[in-house]
């Protein structure tokens, strides 16, 4: 056995307890940029508040109703002759201004004045048929003088052969005068009443003649008015172989050339006026709030959407539909509510250098503020 002791062997280092050991890295989703999330937030919260603003819910809900079932509106004069004849002559051309009176057109007038002149002399006529009646009444008047002194003789004439008879009957009881001469006394009194009645029908006759005379001088007079009635309408006539404007505006395309036969009621042209005003068709429910006199806001397509201003005039007394020629029929067994329109009469208001720009017919979107007070 050896002498030398074994050195001891090292001690053996203790395995690290858990408590103590470095732990494991664990899978983690990668974190996203906060200023990512920020505006991924923003643009939700955006188009949350673009659909309250599209469909006007609070906090957007505002106090105007806006249509776009809106056209500017204006007076279409069509112009018509009055008398038929040839077109003489065209004076005026498409889209121009005119003013109130002038001249548009000329229709051949020579018939015409042809009538007036007819119509001037059938007056002549019957007014000088009207003098000579004043001059027979005169004379039936003279007439009638002359029998009223006739009626006089021949009373004047009885009187005398009464005295004679009275006096002859006296001579006649003492024998101075003799039946013969009673007698032809008696007969000059007979003739002398004769005398009387004949002279008093002449004068009869005299006053029947002097009313048909009146009587005859009011037809005459009847006649000369109708022939001045007839004058005027040949005037009239001629006149109208004039084509005027009725009153200013501009005119449409003319339908009318030199040398066409036109008749009356035929369409020459059309004349716009100046008067221009909108008239939008709103829901039913859209004028609970509507007055007149509230402010409206116009942008009009053809004036690039730029806006004008006006007020509300007036407002239809009932639905288009009420004004249509065949109105809805409701006796069907399915029923779908559909809302009516209301009709509103926008005045555009005056000093707008645009208004000058406006056409009948332009489309036009309306918003009315409810909220306003008129």
């Amino acid at each position: 056995m050896s002498d030398q002791t074994p050195a001891p062997a090292a001690a053996e280092t203790p395995p690290p307890s858990d408590d103590t050991a470095t732990p494991r890295p664990m899978w983690q989703p990668p974190q996203r940029a906060t200023l990512f999330t920020i505006v991924l937030l923003a643009l939700g919260i955006a188009g949350v508040f673009l659909i309250l603003w599209a469909w006007h819910l609070p906090p957007f809900s505002s106090g105007s109703e806006v249509t776009q079932n809106a056209y500017v509106r204006g007076r279409t004069v069509i112009i018509a002759p009055q008398v038929s004849g040839y077109v003489t002559e065209v004076l005026v051309k498409d889209y121009e201004t005119v003013q109130p009176g002038q001249i548009l057109a000329r229709i051949d007038d020579r018939i015409y004045e042809q009538r007036v002149a007819a119509a001037r002399a059938n007056l002549a006529a019957a007014e000088a048929s009207l003098a000579n009646s004043a001059q027979a009444r005169a004379s039936r008047g003279a007439a009638l003088q002359s029998q009223a002194a006739a009626i006089a003789a021949a009373q004047a004439q009885l009187l005398r052969a009464q005295a004679d008879m009275r006096r002859v009957d006296e001579l006649v009881s003492d024998g101075s005068v003799s039946i013969r001469e009673r007698d032809s006394t008696l007969a000059a009194l007979r003739a002398a009443e004769a005398q009387v009645r004949q002279a008093q029908a002449a004068g009869e006759i005299g006053q029947q003649d002097v009313r048909t005379v009146e009587v005859g001088r009011g037809g005459l007079e009847a006649q000369v008015e109708a022939a001045r009635a007839q004058v005027q309408l040949a005037e009239i006539d001629l006149g109208n172989t004039l084509i005027r404007a009725p009153e200013g505006g501009q005119l449409g395309e003319i339908g009318v050339r030199k040398g066409q036969y036109v008749t009356n009621g035929t369409q020459l042209l059309g004349l716009v006026p100046p008067d221009r005003w909108v008239i939008a068709n709103f829901k039913e429910a859209q004028t609970a709030r509507m007055a007149i006199g509230q402010p409206v806001t116009m942008t009009v397509d053809a004036l690039g959407g730029s806006r004008l201003t006006g007020h509300i005039e007036r407002l239809s007394p009932a639905a288009g539909s009420e004004f249509a020629a065949i109105r809805p029929d409701n006796g069907t067994g399915n029923f779908v509510k559909i809302p009516q329109r209301i009709g509103v009469r926008i005045r555009i208001d005056p000093n707008q250098d645009l208004a000058r720009r406006l056409r009948p017919g332009m489309s036009v979107e309306a918003r009315v503020n409810t909220r306003a007070m008129p």
